[in-house]
């Protein structure tokens, strides 16, 4: 307490100015309209821009939570996409069709954890697990394409194969081309921006710029959806295949929102297989 009043009085002349100061100052904008205005419009001026500071704030606080709702609402509109899709590509005749085949794929949004890039075999780990309904074998796919497929989980993570691991085929095909441009996609454990499309043969016409989809031949993965795109496309002397190099549609390297996919008939599917190849 002593050494507040030994501050106060040896500074007592200066804080008698500016407490002077600060009535000169009241007084000047009270009983003067001009400055009376003038004080306003800056103070309002002032108060308008921390209001805004605290706001921007406020928002970036806050955006993780933000981003997170709209991942959902992404989810919820590409399971409706895909639905449309399914009813689209039905013959006209089938004017009753049920559920299970319609709502076929369910998308469930999860936040990357942790990733790799720089390894031959590339895993990633997502926020979603078994008490999520997830399981092993389940598609991801990200806001622009195919990331992996779901290798174990436990009650609150996911552990999925990456694309961008040497043991991952995914199978493929070129969009708008004849049906039988049917291949697989699998990367080179080089650059992690592209992948080899493998096992298009040689009669085909294939073109820089061409886009890869998965397709129907895939129990994991809905078709269609994009891979890549053709960068680089040649016919080996005496090959019976192409040599195609594709620029993958997904950054691997920022990928942070993805969405797993729940096939609703792939047990069905698998199980006739598996009947029928006995």
């Amino acid at each position: 307490m002593n050494s507040l009043f030994q501050f106060l009085y040896k500074y007592r002349a200066t804080a008698l100015f500016l407490a002077l100061e600060l009535i000169c100052f009241w007084l000047i904008v009270q009983n003067n309209s001009y400055q009376g205005v003038a004080f306003f419009n800056s103070a309002n001026t002032v108060a308008a821009s921390v209001t805004q500071s605290s706001n921007d704030l406020t928002n970036y606080l806050y955006l993780k939570e933000q981003n997170e709702a709209i991942a959902q609402e992404n989810a919820l509109l590409r399971e409706e996409l895909r639905q449309m899709q399914q009813q689209l590509s039905l013959p006209g005749r089938r004017t009753i069709v049920s559920q299970e085949v319609t709502q076929q794929f369910s998308y469930e949004y999860a936040r990357v954890i942790n990733n790799s890039t720089n390894r031959p075999k590339n895993f990633i780990t997502v926020n979603k697990g078994s008490e999520d309904g997830i399981k092993p074998g389940m598609a991801i796919i990200g806001p622009e394409g195919v990331v992996g497929k779901v290798k174990s989980t436990s009650s609150n993570f996911a552990v999925a194969v990456s694309l961008l691991h040497s043991n991952v085929y995914i199978s493929a095909r070129l969009k708008g081309k004849e049906a039988q441009s049917y291949g697989s996609v699998h990367w080179n454990g080089e650059d992690p921006r592209e992948a080899n499309l493998e096992f298009i043969a040689r009669h085909h016409q294939v073109n820089v710029g061409d886009t890869v989809v998965t397709s129907s031949f895939n129990s994991v993965f809905p078709p269609d959806i994009p891979i890549g795109t053709v960068v680089k496309a040649e016919v080996p002397q005496n090959a019976t295949f192409y040599d195609i190099t594709v620029a993958l549609a997904t950054d691997f390297s920022s990928l942070s929102n993805v969405y797993i996919i729940r096939n609703k008939l792939l047990q069905e599917r698998d199980s006739l297989e598996q009947v029928s190849i006995q």
